[in-house]
């Protein structure tokens, strides 16, 4: 329980710093005022949801205060709120920071509020195009590789194309496939499938070549089939390095739609943050990064879910 106190304590000293500082220090006159104090309303946000999750949480769990939870995380949140008061205080208290360049945290998280809809409409356009691209990519990699992996005249033929086009960065293929697609959304896709096809068919194909021969002479035995075999067997086992490369796929292709997006696209977080900086709207330009920042974590979250559930006796091998 002491532990708990303290940490809790460390987190309540730090929020009350960065309100009083937010609502009692006066703000310099070099900085654009906000219309609303965001920065002071999201301290005592964030505050009183952190406790009242944690209490939550507790009353459902019948567990000691000490035993971990959200409670653990209160140091490392009362060092967030630490950087952003000092944030604070350099930029739109002191104005120490270049004020066109480093706007008051209110202005940034004003954004949010301030221009959501159009937030939300490029979140749905970087999302479809995400989708669609790692589906894609997905498919034909695994596909590929599963290939690679069981037929030698498959790899034969593959391999070297694979070893020859794999390692170009997607995003130098934009000026080509921006001329050959007939929309810049179905250009970027399909630079994103690109991106997530050759670690994906790279892995797959390792995976299944590494699948110990006795596993596939023990299913014939049983009298399994050639497609039993292949999907049964060897799938099953090479599913880690199936996932491994889906998520370096996936690292990369947020590389990839942020490039495509600023470069040729009409919406998307992209072309919402090389917009903002071309209207010298910095504010605009740091809340964009906050809901790409969050966008990817739920993305590869995600992932990683979905690979505990898939190979459970992995379940923590890898953790996120």
């Amino acid at each position: 329980m002491n532990k708990t106190l303290f940490r809790s304590g460390l987190l309540l000293l730090s929020a009350a710093a960065a309100e009083i500082v937010a609502v009692a220090v006066p703000d310099s006159d070099k900085h654009q005022k906000a219309a609303h104090p965001y920065f002071a309303w999201l301290i005592i946000a964030i505050t009183v949801i952190y406790f009242a999750a944690a209490l939550l949480l507790h009353l459902k769990n019948k567990k000691s205060f000490d035993d971990g939870g959200l409670f653990y995380r209160a140091p490392f949140l009362a060092g967030v709120l630490l950087v952003l008061n000092i944030l604070n205080i350099v930029t739109v208290k002191t104005a120490l920071l270049p004020t066109l360049y480093f706007p008051s945290l209110d202005r940034v998280f004003g954004t949010l509020f301030e221009d959501w809809e159009l937030i939300l409409k490029c979140v749905g356009y970087s999302s479809g195009i995400l989708a669609s691209g790692v589906l894609g990519g997905l498919i034909v990699g695994f596909l590929m590789g599963v290939g690679i992996g069981f037929s030698k005249t498959l790899s034969y033929w593959i391999n070297p194309l694979v070893r020859i086009l794999g390692p170009i960065p997607s995003t130098a293929w934009i000026p080509i496939f921006l001329l050959i697609f007939p929309t810049a959304r179905a250009a970027s896709a399909f630079i994103i499938g690109i991106s997530v096809w050759f670690p994906t068919v790279v892995l797959t194909s390792s995976g299944i070549s590494n699948v110990k021969n006795s596993y596939f002479e023990v299913a014939s035995t049983l009298g399994a089939n050639h497609f039993w075999r292949i999907f049964k067997v060897g799938v099953p086992a090479a599913m880690p390095s199936i996932f491994l490369g889906l998520f370096n796929g996936i690292c990369s292709s947020f590389v990839t739609l942020m490039t495509a997006e600023m470069i040729g696209a009409k919406y998307g977080m992209g072309w919402y943050v090389n917009w903002q900086k071309e209207m010298m709207c910095y504010a605009n330009v740091y809340a964009g990064l906050i809901v790409i920042a969050v966008l990817f974590y739920l993305v590869i979250t995600i992932l990683f879910k979905v690979r505990d559930k898939v190979l459970l006796w992995q379940k923590g091998v890898i953790k996120w």
